[in-house]
């Protein structure tokens, strides 16, 4: 259970929160949660980048929370739009997606924080309220995972964890992986990104590539197999 603010903390104009998730039951959920919040309030929902987008234009939301994949639509892509908007935008990510391999990247994007849906419930609350406050909010592994990899271990300390081999791609090959793994056809994708066929077609070769597949049918075996076990 989160912890609620002293009544002297509350503030006089609670704090709008803008939710963006491709799930209904999700996005009430989250809504449930903060109309409990005497401190925070739902500004409005959006399903897509283009509604998100919208909704941001029409109520200045004071924090965004968002989700990686939003349908055929990547978060990480809609956080960088934010960020092109208003550098200031604060921005939480809120995903079924590890954040071994995803937190790096939505703060690289612009993300003030990185929180999964596993996480105990109460603490998307406390995400919120720490990048409302201006500060970064990680888990402390993830915050860990990142330390590591900038100041290097010394002998005799834990190392961190062998990243995984989806970690080796750029954030578009893993876009066209996600893709490949919700069921999109190589024009369906390239159509999606606004890219060319032959661009996706260069990307999937990457990926087999750096995954060690054979064919394109490891490879969507490999993308679909993937997708499942991250929601």
């Amino acid at each position: 259970m989160e912890s609620e603010p002293s009544p002297n903390d509350v503030p006089e104009v609670p704090a709008r929160v803008l939710i963006v998730d491709d799930h209904p039951t999700v996005r009430e959920g989250l809504g449930f949660r903060i109309a409990r919040c005497p401190d925070l309030i739902v500004c409005g929902e959006a399903a897509d980048l283009c509604s998100a987008m919208a909704e941001v234009e029409a109520t200045n939301p004071d924090v965004t929370v968002v989700d990686i994949a939003l349908g055929a639509e990547s978060g990480i892509d809609l956080i960088r739009r934010l960020r092109i908007r208003d550098p200031s935008a604060k921005t939480l990510v809120w995903s079924m997606y590890p954040e071994s391999l995803y937190a790096e990247r939505a703060l690289r994007a612009g993300a003030m924080g990185y929180i999964t849906k596993q996480a105990a419930t109460g603490r998307i609350i406390e995400a919120i309220r720490r990048v409302l406050a201006g500060e970064i909010y990680l888990s402390q592994a993830a915050a860990n995972q990142m330390l590591r990899r900038v100041v290097g271990t010394n002998a005799g300390e834990v190392s961190a964890p062998a990243p995984t081999p989806e970690a080796t791609l750029s954030d578009r090959e893993l876009d066209v992986m996600r893709l490949i793994g919700s069921g999109l056809t190589t024009s369906e994708i390239a159509n999606q990104l606004h890219l060319s066929v032959h661009t996706i077609e260069t990307y999937r070769q990457r990926i087999k590539i750096k995954l060690g597949l054979r064919n394109g049918a490891e490879l969507i075996r490999a993308a679909t197999q993937w997708v499942l076990e991250s929601r």
